[in-house]
């Protein structure tokens, strides 16, 4: 009886409910998506390894180090291989076309990177041929490349027009690996500077350095920064973790605001749906003070007010969370630039879920105090 109690109280106003469970779905898609949002902002800090160190100049990471450091990084103890990079900074045909591109030493870094998945044949045309690249899979779907095309990006950081040749195209090993960039040689950059500005080459932006002990990772960045400590091109050696969140705090500003905007989505819909819950309690007042007078006790009425009010928040929570997929969906389509790894995750789900508890029975708590304190005979006085 109770259960067809609450779905008759919930629907006799079947417009108002309508329009709160819309609401209710509406508040709970935005407050999901943009949490999908933060857990998106921190992709690439969730896909770091333990094994990978980042050494970079102390200064900033615009500044780079010299080649040699190569040698003087590998012998220091705790180190099992050690690879080197530049940040590319090209965009291919127009600026709006911008993607991450970097020039590395192929071997060594895609050997530090196991999760980017190449066939063993396209691998190693991309080893033998000096102007090869590897794209992602989603990169070369965007521009419809295919292995063996020939790509022209434009250089910013390194100006001029640089010819690639499509070698590979890797695939993530999971969907938190970001499959948007272009790798190609650092040699094939390397040389070209030696012919047409000297004096940057043999310079490289970033090391990467895979550890043989991975609990020793403090010890060893402390151990690589010594040995150039007092040098011209002081290095600062953190986790790939570490590296990461250095980017993310960056924005930390813009993060603390989307967290706060989606809180405050979670206090407006809070608002409608107690002002629906009171409503309703008001309107029906003197039916539960005759529940009260044939004998029927608070937790009961509790129940029914409770219940009414759960029932509504989550035909809307659920709607929500039902919608919050293909609406990811399209928002990664249209910004898969910006965001590489952008997929909605388990903890977004459950904090969907939990605001949809919390909203319904917060918003039950003033109309259940009115119900549970009104005496029976303030009560009758409304009844006609």
């Amino acid at each position: 009886m109770l259960l067809r109690l609450l779905f008759r109280n919930a629907f006799r106003h079947k417009l108002r409910t309508a329009l709160t469970v819309c609401g209710m779905a509406v508040a709970v898609l935005a407050f999901c998506l943009l949490r999908t949002v933060i857990a998106a902002w921190y992709a690439g800090v969730a896909a770091s390894s333990a094994n990978r160190l980042i050494t970079r100049n102390a200064i900033s990471l615009v500044f780079s180090l010299p080649l040699s450091y190569k040698d003087r990084i590998r012998g220091v103890e705790g180190v099992k291989t050690v690879s080197y990079g530049n940040w590319f900074g090209a965009y291919y045909v127009e600026q709006k076309n911008f993607f991450a591109n970097f020039a590395v030493e192929p071997r060594t870094y895609l050997g530090l990177y196991p999760e980017y998945l190449i066939p063993l044949e396209q691998k190693e045309a991309f080893f033998r041929d000096r102007k090869g690249c590897v794209v992602g899979r989603k990169l070369a779907k965007r521009f419809n490349w295919r292995v063996n095309d020939t790509v022209p990006l434009i250089g910013t950081i390194f100006p001029g027009s640089w010819e690639f040749v499509v070698r590979g195209i890797y695939d993530g090993r999971d969907d938190t690996i970001d499959d948007t960039q272009f790798f190609f040689h650092w040699d094939y950059l390397n040389e070209t500077l030696k012919r047409t500005v000297a004096r940057r080459a043999d310079q490289v932006g970033f090391y990467i350095i895979g550890l043989s002990d991975p609990d020793r990772a403090a010890a060893t960045a402390v151990a690589i920064d010594a040995v150039f400590k007092n040098s011209f091109a002081e290095t600062l050696t953190e986790t790939e973790r570490a590296f990461q969140m250095s980017f993310v705090s960056m924005s930390e500003a813009i993060l603390t605001a989307i967290r706060l905007v989606s809180l405050v989505i979670i206090v407006i819909i809070l608002a409608v749906v107690a002002n629906t819950m009171a409503m309703s309690v008001r309107e029906r007042l003197g039916e539960y003070v005759v529940f009260k007078t044939l004998g029927f006790r608070g937790h009961y009425l509790t129940g029914m007010i409770l219940g009414e009010s759960l029932l509504i928040t989550g035909l809307g929570g659920v709607l929500g969370i039902l919608l919050t997929f293909p609406a990811a969906e399209g928002f990664r389509r249209a910004v898969g630039t910006w965001f590489p790894v952008f997929r909605v995750e388990p903890e977004t789900i459950y904090l969907g879920i939990a605001a949809t508890l919390i909203v319904g029975v917060v918003a039950a708590v003033l109309p259940v105090w009115r119900v549970t304190t009104v005496r029976i005979a303030e009560g009758l006085r409304r009844i006609g």
